[in-house]
C-alpha cells in the first residue's frame, strides 16, 4: 500500500518530520511518500494562506493521482479538502476530520490544542461542517507560531500540557487533539502527562487510509464529489486544465 502525505505548506522540514512520525505508525507494508507544494506559503496560519495553499495542493495530487492508494492533507484546516474529493477517486483525508472521527470513538467530547488564536474560526468552521460542534469540549490556542512546533518542540510541548489541564478539568474534555501536522511526536508524552487520549491527526489519517484501502472503499462519485464539471479554465496549470476538462 502507498500512501502520499501532502504537507500544504513550503516546509521541507516540517515535511519530514511529519512523515517521519507516521512511519512509525503505518503497517510494515504500508509505504508513506511525503510532498509538499514548491510555491505557497512557508506556514498555514489564517484562511488567506489556507486559500492560497488549495490550488498547489490540489496540482499535487492530480499529478500523482495514479500512484498511490489513499493520500492525506496533513494541515488541521483540511485546506481543499472536499475539492481534492472531487477530482480523485481514490480516499483523501483530512487530518482535522479523522482526528474528530477517532476521538467520538474514544471519547463524548474532545478539545482542540490549536496553535495560535487567530485560526479558532477555522476549526469552529471545520466542526460545523463536519457536524462534530456538540462534541467540542473547547479549542484552546498554545499562542505560538506554525514553524516553532518543529524548532522548538519541547516549548511547545510544556504550552500544550498547561492547556490541554485546562480543556479536561475546566471544560470536560475527555480526548484532546493536536491542531497542527507539526506537533506530530507530542501527543504520547502529553498522554502520559494528563492520562487521557492525545491524537495526532496524520497518525489517525493514516490508520484510517489503511483500512479504508483494505476494505476496498473510494471516494463516491454520485452527488457531492463527482468529478468537476467540464469547463475551460484559464491560465490554471496544465495539471488542473486537464482535468477541469476531461
Amino acid at each position: 500500500m502507498r500512501l502520499l502525505i501532502v504537507n500544504p505548506n513550503t516546509t521541507v522540514m516540517m515535511t519530514e518530520h511529519i512523515s517521519e512520525y507516521a512511519r512509525q505508525y503505518a503497517r510494515s507494508d504500508t509505504e508513506i511518500v511525503g510532498v509538499n507544494p514548491q510555491k505557497g506559503p512557508v506556514s498555514i496560519e489564517g484562511f488567506f494562506d489556507e486559500a492560497i495553499a488549495s490550488e498547489a495542493i490540489l496540482d499535487l495530487l492530480i499529478q500523482n493521482r495514479e500512484n498511490y492508494d489513499a493520500y492525506i492533507i496533513a494541515c488541521f484546516g483540511d485546506p481543499g479538502l472536499f475539492a481534492a474529493r472531487e477530482i480523485m477517486k481514490a480516499p483523501v483525508i483530512g487530518i482535522a476530520e479523522a482526528a474528530m472521527l477517532t476521538a467520538c470513538m474514544v471519547g463524548y467530547r474532545f478539545s482542540v490544542l490549536d496553535i495560535m488564536e487567530r485560526t479558532r474560526p477555522q476549526i469552529e468552521d471545520l466542526l460545523g461542517r463536519y457536524g462534530f460542534g456538540h462534541r467540542c469540549a473547547s479549542i484552546r490556542a498554545v499562542g505560538a507560531k506554525v514553524l516553532e512546533t518543529t524548532q522548538d518542540p519541547e516549548i511547545i510541548k510544556e504550552k500544550l500540557i498547561k492547556e490541554g489541564k485546562k480543556a479536561v478539568e475546566e471544560d470536560g474534555a475527555e480526548v484532546l487533539l493536536l491542531g497542527c501536522a507539526g506537533m506530530a511526536g507530542l501527543d504520547k508524552s502529553i498522554e502520559r502527562a494528563l492520562n487521557v487520549p492525545v491524537l495526532d491527526g496524520v497518525v489517525c489519517a493514516v490508520k484510517i487510509a489503511e483500512g479504508l484501502v483494505d476494505y476496498g472503499i473510494s471516494t463516491s462519485k454520485v452527488r457531492a464529489f463527482k468529478y468537476p464539471e467540464p469547463k475551460e479554465f484559464k491560465n490554471c496549470s496544465p495539471a488542473i486544465s486537464f482535468t477541469a476538462e476531461r
